[in-house]
């Protein structure tokens, strides 16, 4: 079994390190990672069979990055660890097969991982129904998860421009270009909307990003961003509640 071992502090992880030597063979750590979103990225890039993740960490906490996690192809599965057990409910939500509470004993972990193989010889491909709804978490992502030719793009919201409805997609246009992720304009508004400001059915606009609504000559309104090429068009409808909402912002 291939591990991936995540916790903010160095410590932590060479005690889990040195217990999963213990354990013997048929275990292989294949990385470390002090963070969720480099979690999410060397589990991507590892194969990792499962992954032994920390909750309270910087960048992207151990609960999103679960979540992103589980929308890997194939999955690794998650075992948490973690000196917080107020997190338990949140934790299988999230998809994880074990909670682990440090300092974690080294029955407790053999456990987990014998769980863990139960899981991944029993794991059926990831249906929509089976995969977490990350829009649908009360707890509001800080990153978004873009996929390019099998690669894992991890995009932060604070990085975002504005958002565009493609068919079934949303096109993302952020600080480093552009990706498209499978996920509902709505859902992102739900989920983001004291970020986000709707000026179209198909488009929502960064509360930072707007420097004017002009309007031309024929009664169309256009939105002129700071990081846009082009401005783009306000439906008539959004124009009254936009201009309102940018008083306050």
């Amino acid at each position: 079994m291939k591990v991936l071992v995540v916790d903010d502090e160095a410590p932590a992880r060479a005690r889990l390190v040195a217990m999963l030597a213990e354990l013997g063979s048929g275990i292989t750590v294949v990385g470390e990672a002090d963070n969720g979103r480099e979690a999410v990225e060397r589990a991507a890039a590892s194969g990792a069979d499962a992954v032994l993740l920390d909750i309270a960490m910087p960048v992207m906490d151990g609960l999103e990055a679960a979540r992103h996690i589980a929308r890997l192809e194939p999955r690794p599965v998650v075992i948490f660890c973690t000196a917080y057990d107020e997190h338990a409910l949140a934790a299988f939500e999230a998809a994880a097969v074990d909670y682990l509470v440090k300092p974690v004993r080294l029955e407790r972990l053999e456990e987990a991982l014998a769980r863990a193989r139960r899981a991944r010889a029993s794991d059926a491909p990831a249906t929509p129904a089976a995969v977490p709804a990350l829009a649908n978490s009360p707890r509001q992502r800080s990153h978004l998860a873009a996929r390019m030719r099998g690669n894992l793009r991890l995009i932060p919201i604070e990085d975002v421009h504005y958002l565009q409805a493609e068919e079934k997609y949303v096109l993302v246009h952020h600080a480093r270009g552009e990706d498209l992720i499978e996920e509902s304009l709505k859902s992102l508004e739900l989920e983001f909307g004291d970020r986000f400001q709707r000026i179209h059915r198909n488009c929502l606009v960064a509360n930072d990003e707007f420097l004017e609504l002009r309007r031309l000559p024929d009664g169309q309104v256009q939105a002129v961003l700071r990081h846009g090429k082009l401005p783009l068009e306000v439906s008539r409808r959004c124009v009254p509640l936009l201009r309102e909402r940018l008083k306050h912002l």
